[in-house]
């Protein structure tokens, strides 16, 4: 892709992005966040247990590491909104197999399918964000674009409990997500094409992608960023990923219902949105040590508390004060690991960097709910939070090493 506008802070709109850029990775978002809560008491109507409760919910990220492999390459060559658009087909499959499964093998697959969706479709705006905004407001943009996500994840399980408690049925969450993935096919097709709105053009002969092995070779050619400041940052997409499960599992555990569930998740999801510009502020203003280091620790210190306080006489209480503080660690690090992305890609064709960096994240995204699942298995739900928070903090001391090596703070707030 080649860039047509400046890279002036001064030509910058924000209003360019909001409604093209970003609305349809909140609709879509919506939809994901409807049944993620579920996972576990979707998975139970199966007649799964709680260690394989895990395991399904595990297969949303799996899908998303798989994903990664092909995204860059098909975002590459068939641009951002016709790779959306082939996402949401995909998405609706995949939906469309957990909805009618009933076993939760074909549940499992279902969620594989959708996360390798999900990961084509977040790869197609973080690669025009990444192409487009200015480098004195990416961190903004990114955070804004990971503050959609949240806000996504606050409506979805908010709209999940009041169907369910109209309906009565769990199983309606599907048909949430169908009409959201309609709502974004629709914003995609008659809202301007932030591709040309933002005067990003393509220019064929320029795309380097050959192949959707493409990302491999990538990772071979950056190996040595991606080997450290990666790994260091696959921790937090670790935390992240087990976050969304362990949260779940443990309400399924503590003896909550499926409406509070949802209910619990979605105002912790509101924290978490609450926060998405001041991270983005302070990554522009003093660079992205300022959110990485301060999120990760949080991160993990709140899945230790998690784990030390199983089996308190007051469970409940102990539970939504520790997803408060979850959502509070996690919206202070909104965007930080796509605006790293961005910060390492460049802007000149980003998206195959953009695929290998979020192969590597989503390794870690992938691998820590199956360790979560098979520490279960073998322990108990606290080890497996334990273990996830004990990672957290060599994580968070990874980064405080290495962003200072590789990503010296060179903009600023303007």
């Amino acid at each position: 892709m080649v860039l047509e506008m400046t890279d002036s802070p001064h030509e910058f709109r924000w209003r360019s992005i909001v409604a093209p850029a970003l609305l349809p990775t909140l609709l879509f978002t919506i939809g994901e966040g409807a049944i993620i809560p579920l996972i576990p008491s979707l998975a139970a109507q199966t007649g799964a247990g709680l260690a394989a409760a895990g395991l399904v919910a595990a297969m949303l990220l799996v899908g998303q590491l798989i994903g990664d492999l092909p995204a860059g390459w098909i975002v590459a060559r068939v641009g951002e909104r016709n790779a959306m658009l082939g996402a949401l087909v995909a998405a609706g499959l995949g939906i469309a197999l957990a909805a009618f499964a009933r076993t939760t093998a074909f549940l499992g697959l279902g969620m594989l399918v959708l996360g390798a969706s999900a990961a084509v479709f977040g790869l197609a705006r973080h690669a025009l964000l990444t192409t487009a905004v200015p480098a004195a407001y990416r961190a903004r943009a990114l955070s804004a674009l990971g503050g959609f996500y949240r806000l996504g994840m606050m409506i979805g399980p908010f709209l999940s409990a009041a169907i369910i408690t109209v309906t009565g049925s769990i199983g309606a969450v599907y048909w949430l997500s169908i009409v959201m993935l309609i709502a974004v096919a629709a914003s995609l097709l008659l809202l301007p094409d932030p591709e040309k709105l933002l005067r990003v053009r393509d220019d064929v002969e320029s795309r380097p992608a050959a192949s959707p092995l493409d990302v491999l070779r990538t990772i071979g050619r950056r190996r040595n960023v991606l080997a450290r400041l990666g790994l260091a940052a696959l921790t937090v997409s670790a935390l992240r990923a087990s976050r969304q499960v362990l949260l779940p599992l443990w309400a399924v555990s503590i003896g909550l219902g499926d409406a509070q569930t949802a209910t619990i998740i979605g105002a912790t999801a509101a924290v978490d949105f609450a926060l998405f510009y001041l991270g983005g502020w302070l990554m522009d203003r003093f660079g992205r040590l300022y959110t990485a280091v301060p999120s990760t620790v949080g991160l993990g210190l709140g899945f230790i508390v998690l784990a030390v306080t199983a089996g308190t006489d007051n469970p409940i209480a102990w539970f939504v004060g520790v997803a408060i503080w979850l959502a509070l660690a996690n919206g202070i690090g909104a965007g930080i690991l796509m605006t790293m992305g961005s910060d390492l890609a460049g802007r000149a064709d980003p998206a195959m960097f953009l695929g290998a960096w979020r192969l590597i994240l989503d390794a870690g995204g992938a691998g820590a709910p199956l360790l979560l699942a098979g520490l279960t298995a073998a322990f108990s739900l606290a080890v497996g939070a334990g273990v996830l928070g004990v990672l957290g903090l060599v994580g968070a001391g990874m980064l405080g090493y290495m962003i200072p090596r590789y990503l010296p703070r060179d903009t600023g707030a303007p």
